[in-house]
C-alpha cells in the first residue's frame, strides 16, 4: 500500500510526537522534517532518522559544526510532500500558506493559530467530515481538544443547553524555562476566553462560556466543566458510561475506598503524569483526557465534572486522523480513530 508522505515543518514539542506517531501508521510516513537552528532536537530528528531540512542554505555550516547533515532546503521539502503538518509558533504559521499553496500541498496548522485565516477546525469525534479532502485544515488546541472530547458524547446523545467551564491553565511546557513557571497567578480577564468560541469551530452552536486562569505548574491544564444537559432524565452513571464508551477519554479515580478506609489514588495532575510513565507511554505522554469518576456529579440535573488536559500531546492522534480525512484515506471517523489508537497503543 503507497503512504502518504508527510512533512513536519518546525521540529518542536508537538512537531517531533507528531513524526513519531505518523511513522507508527501503516498508511503515511515521514519523509523529512524542518528546523531553524541546530539545536538538541534538530540532533533528535537526525538520530531518528527524519531527513533534515532548513530554511536557506546559508545556514548549512552552522548545522555542520553541530554535526548535523542537511538535505536540502524547505522548499525542496515540501516537493517531496503530499502534506506538511506546520508545527512552527503561534501565530506565525499560518504566514507560510502562501509557500504551501505554491508547492501544491495540503497543510495542517496546529491550535495556537485563529481558525478564520485557516477556514476548517478539526476534533476527529466531532467533525471529521468537515475535514475530508480538505486542503487546508487546524487541529484545535489542546484545551479545545479536551473540551471536544468529553462534551460531543453528552451533546449527541442528551443535548446540551449550556456549558460553563474554567481553564485552570498550566504556565509553561516542561522544557520551558524562558516563560515560566511563575509565581503568580494570572487570570485572563476577556470573557469568555477565547476556548470558548474555539470550540465552537468543531462543535458548531453549542452554548459555551468560558474563563481561564495561568497557574505555577508546567505539566498539565485542568478543567472545571458545568453542564447543563437537554434531557433531564439521564444519571451520572449514564454519564460515565458513556465516556467509558468514548475513545481517547480515561476515567480515574481521585480516592478509592476499600474496608472502610479511603486511600488517595490519583488526587491531582502531579499522579497522573507520574501513571502515565508508570504504564510506559512514550515519553511518558497522555494522550487521553483524564476525567475523574469521583469527581463528576448531578445536582439538580446540572453536570458538574473535572477533566486533566496534557497539553503536550493530546493532540497528536487528532493530527494523525486530520491527516487521513484530508487524504481521504478512510471515510468513516470512528474506524480511523480505532486504527489511530491501535497503532499508537491507546485505549
Amino acid at each position: 500500500m503507497s503512504r502518504v508522505k508527510v512533512v513536519i515543518n518546525g521540529y518542536g514539542t508537538i512537531g517531533k510526537r507528531a513524526a513519531e506517531a505518523v511513522n507508527q501508521q501503516d498508511d503515511m510516513e515521514i519523509v523529512g522534517v524542518a528546523k531553524t537552528r541546530p539545536t538538541y532536537e534538530a540532533l533528535g530528528a537526525q538520530t531518528a532518522g527524519h531527513p533534515l531540512y532548513i530554511a536557506s542554505r546559508d545556514r548549512v555550516p552552522a548545522f555542520a559544526a553541530a554535526g548535523l547533515e542537511v538535505a536540502g532546503t524547505v522548499d525542496e521539502m515540501l516537493a517531496a510532500a503530499e502534506v506538511v503538518i506546520d508545527c512552527t509558533p503561534g501565530k506565525l504559521g499560518v504566514n507560510n500558506r502562501a509557500g504551501y499553496e505554491a508547492a501544491g500541498v495540503k497543510a495542517i496548522w496546529q491550535g495556537g493559530e485563529k481558525h478564520d485565516p485557516i477556514g476548517v477546525s478539526f476534533n476527529a469525534l466531532s467533525n471529521y467530515d468537515e475535514a475530508y479532502g480538505a486542503d487546508f485544515v487546524r487541529v484545535v488546541s489542546c484545551n479545545t481538544t479536551g473540551l471536544a472530547r468529553t462534551l460531543f458524547p453528552l451533546h449527541a446523545r442528551w443535548g446540551i443547553d449550556n456549558v460553563k467551564a474554567v481553564m485552570v491553565r498550566r504556565s509553561a511546557d516542561p522544557k520551558d524555562a524562558k516563560r515560566g513557571p511563575i509565581n503568580s497567578i494570572e487570570p485572563v480577564l476577556n470573557v469568555p476566553s477565547h476556548h470558548g468560541p474555539d470550540v465552537q469551530t468543531v462543535m458548531a452552536g453549542l452554548n459555551i462560556q468560558t474563563m481561564a486562569v495561568k497557574v505555577p505548574t508546567t505539566i498539565m491544564h485542568l478543567h472545571c466543566n458545568i453542564v447543563q444537559l437537554t434531557d433531564d432524565s439521564v444519571t451520572i452513571d449514564d454519564i460515565l458510561a458513556a465516556w467509558e464508551a468514548t475513545p481517547r477519554v480515561m476515567l480515574i479515580d481521585g480516592v478509592v475506598a476499600h474496608g472502610g478506609e479511603r486511600f488517595a489514588n490519583l488526587p491531582g495532575t502531579a499522579e497522573i503524569m507520574e501513571l502515565a510513565r508508570d504504564l510506559g507511554k512514550p515519553r511518558g505522554d497522555l494522550n487521553e483526557i483524564a476525567v475523574w469518576r469521583d469527581g463528576a456529579h448531578l445536582v439538580d440535573g446540572t453536570l458538574y465534572y473535572y477533566q486533566a488536559i496534557h497539553q503536550e500531546s493530546d493532540v497528536v492522534p487528532e493530527i494523525i486522523d486530520c491527516i487521513r480525512a484530508m487524504c481521504k484515506l478512510e471515510r468513516d471517523n470512528l474506524k480511523s480513530i480505532a486504527k489511530t489508537d491501535a497503532a499508537l497503543g491507546l485505549g
